[in-house]
Parts: C-alpha cells; structure tokens; sequence
C-alpha cells in the first residue's frame, strides 16, 4: 500500500537532517560560550570588587588607628601648648609613615583649628560647618565617622574625611580628631585595574553618597546614587551581589559586582561592559556560523553527488576510517604526553610511578642508593576552608614552583605531585642524610614565601617531610616500602608538631 521512499528521498532527508544538526550543536555550542564567557565576566568583577573592598577597607582603617591613638592622647594630654607641640609632630609622623593620609587635624569644641600634620599650620581655620564636624557635635558615637567628600580648604583637592569625635572627662563635646585621604589615594589603585575601556568602579557610601568613581569625573564625587539601579540592587541584595545594570552616567550596559567593606559602612562596585566582554564571542560566532553553514552547503552538495556517484561512499567511509585512526593515534600520543600536573606544573603521579619503578630498577642494576622525599602542606585543608579553593590552587602553585626551584638542581631528581596537597621529590644516588638537607631546604623555602595562613599555629603555610634512602637488592625491598617507610616519616613529623622534616629509621647498606 506504501510506496518505499526512494533513495534519493532518503539520502536527501538524511542529508538535511545532519545540517540541521550541524546548526543546532553549533547553535548550542556558540550559547554555552556565551555562557561561560558570562561567567567568567561575573568572577573577574567578583574579584575586582573583591580586591577594591579590601584595599578601601585597609585604607580606612590605617586613617582609623591612627585617629584612636590621636584621640586618647588629647583626651589625656589636653590641649596645652606643649601638649600641642608634641601632638603635632606625633601628627606629622603618623602621615609620613601611611601614605594613604593626606593629612591629620585636631579641631577643638567650636571648631577651630588646634593641631595638625602640616608643616605649615593654617591661621584662623575654622571646620564648625563641615558635615563631619556638625555628625559628632550631636552624636555621642565614639567610633570612626566616614564623611561625605570635600575639597580641602588649603589644597583644594578632593579628599575623604575620616574623623573621630573627642570628649572631655566628662562626656561633653570637645572637639574632633580628623584624618583626610586624598581621593587621588584610591584612584590611582582603580587605575591599575584592567577593567577594559567600557568598565567602571565605584565607591560609595551605605548613605548613597559617591565618593568617586572610574572614570573620573569630578562633578560625580559628592552626587546622590540612591535613585539609581546600581544602589537599588545593592540594598536589595545586601553586602554582596552582582546584577546587570545600565548605568545613569552613560547609559552602558554593565555587569556590576558590588561588596560592602568589612569593617565601615560603604561598598564598592566593580562593572565590566557587557557588550565590550562579549565583543570576542560575536565575532567568533559569527565565523562559526558562516563555516557551519559552508559546511551544511558542501554537506548537501556532497549528498546530492552520492545519488549520482554512489561510489564515493567507499571513498568517504575509507576517509572516515583512516579519520579515526589517526585520532586514535593523536590520542595514544597525547597520553603519553601527559605526565605533567596541570595545577603545580611538576611531575603528576603517573610519571611518578613510571620513574620511581625506572630509578629503582636502575638502583639495583648500579648498587646505588634512592631516595625519596614525601611532603604534605600543613593544615591545608583549613587553608581552603579560610581563604577558598581558588586561593588553596594558588597556594599549591607557589609551593610547587618553589619546590621545581630548589629541587630541580640535579638532571635524574624529579619532584611530582603525588596527590592533592602531598608531594614527593624522587632523588637517584642520595642518602638519607643528603635527602634531609634537601628536604629541609624545601621546607625552609615554603614557610620563607611567608603566604599567610590563619589556621596554623605559626601564621604562615608550612609542610612536613618524611625523608627514607635504600639500596635495593634482587627479591629483598620493593618500590613501594620506599614510598611506605617515607610517608611513615611523614607521619612522624605531623605529629611532631608539623613543619619539619623526619627521616625514616632505616639502615642503608653500604
């Protein structure tokens, strides 16, 4: 009853379905680019914004401690004239020592100038109508006040005020301790962040007050950001978050990644173009939907010729055979080549294996001696736990490089990651007592790169090392008591208190 569709129906049909499918997994493809390009756009502003709260944070709080030792020795020391000559060198020093202050001033009940850090006190200054001063006059609050920006009345630069309110001994309004960040201070560390030509950075007070900005414009330093979408979805979000926003200033679409400052009532917003980040995926999509679709014209042309010629069927099928042995061939090479560790860059495992069985049957062929050396980083899981994988990865790379460096001084020594935080350094023609010297070398390396580390009794990231030698003989010691006596040595030195190297208690022959 049903005619048997034709073979050049079928052959056809079959043709614009693999075009289709072409299209389609290119489509797919060319939107999970997009994907993870989106992606990789949110963590670089994460970590821009990131880096920014931390940099603002440290420079508030440098202003910040030097303003609480300002305001106990006035509260203490008075205002006497020779009070205020000692005050105003112990000024002059603390700004010479934090760079990030411009200056430091001492403003008594009314306002008037009484000490600070220049070398050239101003005559008849008088602050009583500054915002900052008007906050403590009527604010008991004794902690640190984040002012609105102003333009000094002596330099005429943009600065951010940071002030502390001073009392008498009985409670009253005495005065106020100030310090003043030039603005230039955090425009000069937004400058040296690669935020492409369509970024912004912002930092803003929790009031909604800008207190500036990249790129700079000065009419923006002061202005009012709460009817704007970047300050609406930040006290939605919280201390933390990222939304796509078009911005008020030139209406750029951009992927803001804002983070309040740990420890004063601001926050910062890193942007990155949405448009400027996706520049490199258009133009890539287009050309892969212009060769998608040349491939899907050829595929057609070629399907319409097997109807004609279907000889070439055992062409194509030979093509596609010799197509897969040659992949096949490329894998099995590409295997072989893959001995390095992608993270730490040294040896990984395999290769360690591969050359710990070679050095041992070449120990046993020569009578030499191999050592081996195994190393843990120290608390490493509570490194990740504080600081977060990302900078655990970190972590491993430094100490593998500093690892290559110390111990990649002789051709046969192969130092390998031999997993996750554990490492090995494999050392043909060494005895215990030379595997130790190296070892401790090693060690003293890791903890002189002094990476923080809060989980550590000393502060800093450290690593034991269990040190074994042996001299192989024919039937008697295998590779794997070698591995075995060394992490047993590990061991040792863990529960010795960590950071240390241990040697196995071995005999070597002589």
């Amino acid at each position: 009853m049903f005619r048997r569709p034709s073979i050049t129906f079928r052959t056809m049909a079959f043709v614009a379905i693999v075009c289709l499918g072409l299209l389609a997994i290119d489509g797919w493809n060319s939107w999970q680019s997009r994907t993870v390009q989106l992606r990789q756009m949110n963590v670089a502003a994460s970590n821009l914004a990131r880096a920014m709260a931390q940099q603002a944070n440290d420079t508030l709080k440098a202003a910040d401690s030097a303003l609480v030792g300002i305001v106990e020795r006035v509260e203490h020391d008075g205002t006497g004239p020779a009070a205020v000559e000692r005050l105003r060198k112990v000024l002059g020093a603390q700004v010479d020592e934090f760079p990030q202050l411009d200056g430091l001033h001492i403003y008594d009940q009314d306002g008037n100038w009484v000490a600070n850090s220049r070398r050239t006190p101003p005559q008849n200054l008088n602050n009583a109508s500054r915002e900052y001063f008007i906050f403590h006059r009527t604010n008991e609050d004794r902690g640190p006040h984040i002012g609105i920006p102003v333009k000094s009345r002596t330099s005429g630069e943009l600065l951010v005020p940071v002030s502390r309110r001073i009392n008498h001994a009985d409670g009253s309004f005495a005065g106020v301790a100030l310090a003043t960040i030039d603005i230039d201070f955090f425009m000069k560390f937004y400058g040296s962040l690669d935020i492409g030509e369509g970024g912004a950075v912002a930092l803003v007070l929790d009031s909604g007050t800008m207190m500036t900005r990249r790129p700079f414009v000065a009419e923006m330093v002061g202005r009012d950001m709460r009817d704007t979408g970047l300050f609406r979805a930040y006290a939605a979000q919280g201390g933390a978050g990222a939304a796509f926003i078009k911005s008020a200033q030139d209406g750029t679409m951009r992927l803001n990644s804002f983070r309040r400052l740990e420890d004063y009532p601001l926050f910062v917003s890193a942007a990155l173009s949405k448009d400027e980040t996706l520049a490199g995926w258009w133009q890539e999509t287009l050309w892969h939907t212009a060769g998608v679709m040349v491939l899907a014209l050829v595929v057609g042309f070629v399907g319409w010729r097997l109807v004609k010629q279907f000889e070439l069927q055992i062409k194509t099928e030979d093509e596609l055979r010799h197509a897969r042995d040659a992949l096949e061939t490329l894998n099995k090479t590409l295997n072989t080549l893959a001995m390095e560790d992608g993270l730490t860059g040294l040896a990984n495992r395999r290769q360690f294996d591969v050359t710990l069985d070679n050095e041992f049957g070449r120990a046993m062929r020569n009578a030499s001696t191999l050592a081996l050396i195994m190393m843990d980083v120290d608390c490493f899981k509570q490194y990740n736990d504080i600081y977060g994988h990302s900078a655990g990865d970190e972590c491993l790379q430094t100490i593998g490089r500093t690892i290559a460096r110390v111990a990649g001084r002789r051709p046969g020594d192969l130092a390998a990651r031999y997993g996750g935080e554990e490492l090995a350094v494999l050392l043909p023609n060494t005895d215990v007592a030379g595997a130790v010297v190296l070892a401790e070398r090693i060690r003293s390396a890791v903890r002189e790169l002094k990476i923080v580390h809060a989980g550590t009794e000393d502060g800093f990231v450290t690593l034991s090392a269990g040190v074994d030698a042996l001299q192989p003989l024919p039937g008697a010691a295998q590779p794997k008591e070698l591995i075995r006596a060394a992490d047993q040595a590990l061991y040792a030195a863990k529960a010795g208190g960590r950071n240390r190297v241990c040697a196995a208690m071995r005999t070597v022959p002589a």
